[in-house]
Order: structure tokens, then C-alpha cells, then sequence
């Protein structure tokens, strides 16, 4: 029974917002001027993803595709913080490519190793408790953030196996009408030169034993110096165990089938001598065809390796295939499984290779449909924060963006009483005279 391959997934992750910080006031009998005490809210749950090598494909992600993490707790009275957000370990097969867009730029994280994890989104952090904004003229402020929003992404998984078996030829030699017939992977196939342009994978099941095979495309002469696709393909045939070098026994394009297996092991050489030291099978294909028949011979006499590693077979009619197949198992049962060194127990989780940005610059633009738009890391955050139904929150912004000479450049950008001007998800109407509202 052939088994399939789940290699690729999308899916939509999203940390949890922070907690809102609390304005409350200390009140006691007999404490008659207690002051201000309310906590900061929790930061939110942050989602990371974890190579678990005890995963071998993405299927489960057919049936859940939205990964969220909690929000953070609110603060309370009395200086509580509020709790922390759940963090949401997704967990996928090592060897999992992990990638997504940030600000319509590219990001791409590799997982090769038990236990590497990537922080792919940060919880949203606590908003702060009134206690943090007392001072020596503010003794009982009445103002409290928001708790930051989670953010969300996209990301696109693609399992990048290390085949155990590799499938390599010249084009058109059978390997995709093989491993159509032996696994589940549906290649294109048809009878020109060049139908595989990107390697294929299944995985086939011989009793209760399996293996990962991959279609490797066709190699041609001069691909060990990147002629066609020769480095991406050789690269994949690097990551494999045992190689399957098909051959089309009947030459039916005209090629003489001993010259072929010749320059396809070149090829291999001439890219990385070790390769030429990789266990191979060879397969006499199209053995249906009276051709192949009267070519048998001679290739046998041509192959420098034992009659056991020779196969005489027809992947269109699967003369043959069993025999192949049994003994590809028992191959790869003395063969050693590749071992990847495990992430250390306190490895950090990597994150996405974001440029990091001064959080003190920011830029001016026109906004879409009129106004203008501020744009800063962190005047984005403090009014995503700001909680507008609290005058001095309302106050305590007009300060920073004066402070930050924020207010100035909207009026070298032309604000002027009545401009609309837009920060992250707010609308604000410019006033030379009163507070923003």
C-alpha cells in the first residue's frame, strides 16, 4: 500500500493581546488619602513554532489551519498584576521550512534540529496601572493603557524531507512512472525530456516498513556546473541514503543506455566525489520493450556492481517491482539513520531576521483618502495603548507627540486646524488650540 505525503500547509497564528492596566485608588478606613494603586495588565501569550521530531508530515494541519494564543489578565486594585496569556507551541516535523511576510517583506526560518523553535509572535505587552504616572504634581492620576494587541500571520509550512532512497536518471528514463507506482505522488508524466522540474516525494510502505523516496529531475550533462538545474537538483540527491539510478534500458530516444549510466555517475563525481561512493541500485527500466530485452546484456557487463544491486524491471506494467522494493528494504535496514544534534534544553527561539528600526523615528505621509499619516514604531504602540475615553491619557499623548517633535512635523506637513491625522488604527483631528480628541 502506498502512503502519502503531506508536505505543505498555510496557517494563520495570533499572540494574545495584553491585559489593560487598572486606574484604582487605594481606599481604607482611617487611610483617608490612600492613593493610587492599580496593577499592570499581563502580557499576552506569545505562539512559537517547534520541530518535534516524533512528526513526519503536516497533515494535521488539513484540520486545524488557526493557532491563537490567550490574552493577558487585567490589572487590579491593590497592585495585581494581571495574569499572564497562555503561550501556543505549534508543533511540526523537523526538517520544516517556516515562512511568512513581515511589512511585504520575505522571512524564511529553516527547523533542521530536534527542539529548535522560532518565536514566530509576541504576546502583546500589559498595559501599565495608574501607579506608574503619579508624580510630585499629579498625586491621583485617573489614567491607565490598554493592553498592546496580539499580532497576527501568515505563515507557509513545507516539509523538506531527507528522502531515504533518490531517484536520478536521464529525462525520460521512467523514474515519475515509478514513483507514481510505488507511492502515492502523482508526478506529471509524459513522454518528452524534462517533465520533472522539482523533486517529488512519497513515501512507500512495504509490509509494515516504509521509506521516503524522492523523483530527483532529470540530470543532464554539465550539471555539476549549474548547467539547467544541475546544483538544485544534485543538492537533493545529496540529502538522500540510497540511490536508485534508473536507466532507460531501450534507448528509446535514441540514446545508448550504457553511455547514459556512464555519464549520469559522472556527473555525480564530478559534483561531489562521494557521491560516487553512495550506495546504488541500478535499474534496467522498460524491460516490456524488445529493446531493453536485447540491451540487457550489455549493460549488465557495463555496471561494475554485484548481480544484487541490478534490477531487470517495467515500471508501465510493475514486472519486477516487488523483488526492487523488498530489496530496497533490507538495504536501508543496514544502513545507518542520519542523526541531526537536537536544539540544547535552553537554546533560544529564533526570530524572524527583521531589520531592527530606531523606535524614536517616524515618517509622514498622506494618508488614503485625505489627512496624513504618522507612521514609528513606537508612537504607533502608545496610541495603540492609549485609551481615548480618559482625558489624561488624551493629555499624555498631545505631550509626547510635542515632545517627540512629532506635532511640529505634521505642521511642516501641512496640518492645520481640522487636518485629519491617522496613527496605526486612530483618527485624531489636528487642533491649533485644543487638545487632540
Amino acid at each position: 500500500m502506498a502512503g502519502e505525503l503531506f508536505d505543505k500547509a498555510t496557517i494563520v497564528i495570533k499572540s494574545g493581546s495584553g491585559g489593560n492596566g487598572a486606574a484604582t485608588f487605594r481606599r481604607e478606613k482611617y487611610i483617608p488619602r490612600g492613593g493610587p494603586n492599580g496593577g499592570d495588565g499581563g502580557r499576552g501569550g506569545h505562539v512559537y513554532i517547534v520541530a518535534d521530531p516524533n512528526m513526519s508530515s503536516l497533515v494535521q494541519f488539513r484540520y486545524e489551519q488557526r493557532f491563537i494564543a490567550s490574552n493577558g489578565g487585567h490589572g487590579g486594585k491593590n497592585s495585581r498584576t494581571g495574569k499572564q496569556g497562555r503561550d501556543v507551541y505549534v508543533r511540526v516535523p523537523v526538517g520544516t521550512i517556516v515562512r511568512t511576510e513581515i511589512e511585504d517583506e520575505p522571512y524564511e526560518i529553516d527547523l533542521e534540529r530536534p527542539g529548535q523553535k522560532i518565536l514566530a509572535v509576541r504576546g502583546g505587552k500589559g498595559g501599565l496601572g495608574n501607579i506608574h504616572f503619579t508624580s510630585s504634581t499629579r498625586q491621583a492620576p485617573r489614567i491607565a493603557e490598554l493592553g498592546e494587541p496580539g499580532e497576527e500571520l501568515r505563515l507557509d509550512l513545507e516539509l523538506k524531507l531527507i528522502a531515504d532512497v533518490g531517484l536520478v536518471g536521464f529525462p525520460n528514463a521512467g523514474k515519475s512512472t515509478l514513483i507514481s507506482v510505488i507511492s502515492a505522488a502523482r508526478p506529471k508524466i509524459a513522454p518528452y525530456p524534462f517533465t520533472t522540474i522539482q523533486p517529488n516525494l512519497g513515501i512507500v510502505d512495504v509490509g509494515y516498513e516504509r521509506f521516503v523516496v524522492a523523483d530527483i529531475p532529470g540530470i543532464i550533462e554539465g550539471a555539476h556546473r549549474g548547467v539547467g538545474l544541475g546544483f538544485e537538483f544534485l543538492r537533493h540527491v545529496e540529502r538522500t541514503r540510497l540511490l536508485l539510478h534508473i536507466v532507460d534500458a531501450a534507448g528509446v530516444d535514441g540514446r545508448d543506455p550504457v553511455a547514459d549510466y556512464h555519464r549520469i555517475n559522472q556527473e555525480l563525481t564530478l559534483y561531489h566525489a562521494e557521491l560516487a561512493q553512495r550506495p546504488q541500485f541500478v535499474i534496467f527500466n522498460k524491460m516490456d520493450l524488445p529493446e531493453a530485452q536485447a540491451n540487457l546484456e550489455r549493460l549488465q557487463a557495463a555496471v561494475d556492481l554485484p548481480p544484487e544491486s541490478m534490477f531487470a524491471v517495467s515500471a508501465a506494467t510493475r514486472e519486477g517491482i516487488d523483488p526492487l522494493l523488498n530489496r530496497i528494504v533490507e538495504r536501508l535496514r543496514e544502513m545507518p539513520v542520519p542523526q541531526r544534534e537536537p536544539a540544547e534544553k535552553d537554546e533560544p527561539a529564533i526570530e524572524w531576521p527583521v531589520p531592527q528600526i530606531d523606535p524614536d523615528v517616524f515618517s509622514i505621509e498622506m494618508a488614503e483618502g485625505g489627512g496624513l499619516r504618522v507612521r514609528g514604531k513606537k508612537i504607533e504602540r502608545l496610541v495603540r495603548m492609549t485609551n481615548f475615553q480618559q482625558p489624561e491619557a488624551l493629555d499624555r499623548l498631545q505631550r509626547v507627540l510635542e515632545a517627540s517633535g512629532i506635532a511640529a512635523a505634521l505642521v511642516d506637513a501641512g496640518a492645520d486646524e481640522g487636518t485629519t491625522v491617522h496613527i496605526a488604527d486612530a483618527e485624531m483631528l489636528w487642533s491649533d488650540i485644543e487638545t487632540y480628541g
